[in-house]
């Protein structure tokens, strides 16, 4: 038995999270819906207008709050990550101590600025990010930790490291090594903007075919250039083993490598889709890591994520985790 469900590499991020009117978005010229990157400056003057609204803060980036559910749900998990010698790099390495997530970060932290993201949430739930990646987007090779991949059962890459070349070098070292020592690769999309911009990288990611898919609707179509979802997943199976696609209010699809299985959505509404898909991933992992058929992973990740879109920020209070998994065996 390994001694990790899931090892994961990503952005360590600060997330802070506002809610926003529509009319401030277009005020900025910011396109709403996706994440893009800027630099300190620009962030800087961004918070400058927000400072005006109330905001939440919370360590985030896709990859870790997938782990943390993973490991707040009952699994074990190791993150590679960087932050910097800064009160949101110590408060970054407190919230993945609280949930019981282990990581490289072994409290010598390194110069220069931890990375924060602006979450700005409209009423209609839609989340628009502004990213300044800070010392994450010097993650490199040098945080793999190639003993702790192989003392794994499944490799989790985050696509958004594509958009450093010291990041997507440590994604690409970090599925070599799982790919000789028999641990499964899961990759994800990551957000809709990166398909768009970064697909030459993240089909060098990808490189001859991964175990497990995780991507939006949006994103499946953007990747495979098809126009209907039937379409994607065709494309999809030519590189992905097996594979998850979220459909938003529609539920999700899944496919376990024979056969593709309809989830049904848990009908809710949405205060904040920041973090949904995080979350589905993460329950997913957990659930096929822990005996889970296919399907029934697929219902505890639609239920999961739905619990988190009913609230305002990315994650769920570590207690609340361990109540999903008698609840979906309830519905």
């Amino acid at each position: 038995m390994k001694k990790y469900h899931v090892y994961g590499l990503g952005n360590a991020l600060v997330d802070l999270e506002f809610e926003v009117e529509d009319g401030f978005l277009n005020l900025m010229q910011i396109e709403k819906g996706v994440m893009t990157l800027v630099d300190e400056d620009a962030q800087h003057r961004l918070m400058t207008h927000l400072d005006a609204f109330e905001g939440n803060r919370a360590s985030g980036g896709s990859a870790a709050n997938t782990l943390i559910a993973v490991g707040a749900m009952g699994g074990s998990a190791y993150y590679s990550c960087k932050v910097a010698d800064d009160d949101l790099g110590h408060f970054y390495l407190h919230d993945l101590q609280q949930a019981g997530v282990d990581t490289n970060i072994d409290g010598t932290h390194a110069d220069g600025i931890t990375g924060k993201c602006l979450v700005m949430v409209t009423p209609d739930a839609e989340r628009t990010m502004h990213t300044f990646l800070g010392i994450s987007s010097e993650l490199s090779v040098n945080e793999i930790s190639d003993d702790h991949i192989m003392a794994s059962e499944y490799l989790y890459m985050e696509g958004y490291l594509v958009t450093s070349p010291s990041a997507k070098e440590a994604n690409i070292h970090a599925r070599k090594i799982a790919e000789r020592n028999g641990v499964k690769t899961a990759f994800t999309f990551s957000d809709p903007a990166i398909v768009e911009h970064f697909h030459q990288e993240l089909t060098e990611t990808i490189g001859d075919g991964i175990d497990l898919l995780f991507c939006n609707e949006s994103e499946a179509l953007h990747y495979t250039g098809k126009d209907s979802i039937e379409g994607a997943i065709e494309v999809i199976k030519t590189f992905a083993k097996n594979f998850a696609i979220t459909l938003g209010s529609k539920g999700a699809v899944v496919y376990d490598g024979t056969r593709t299985h309809a989830i049904a959505p848990f009908p809710i509404k949405a205060v904040d889709t920041n973090g949904a898909g995080d979350m589905f991933a993460g329950a997913y992992l957990y659930g096929i890591t822990h005996g889970y058929a296919v399907a029934d992973a697929g219902k505890l990740a639609s239920l999961a994520s739905s619990h988190v879109v009913r609230q305002f920020g990315p994650r769920l209070p570590v207690a609340d985790y361990a109540k999903l998994l008698d609840e979906v065996s309830a519905a």
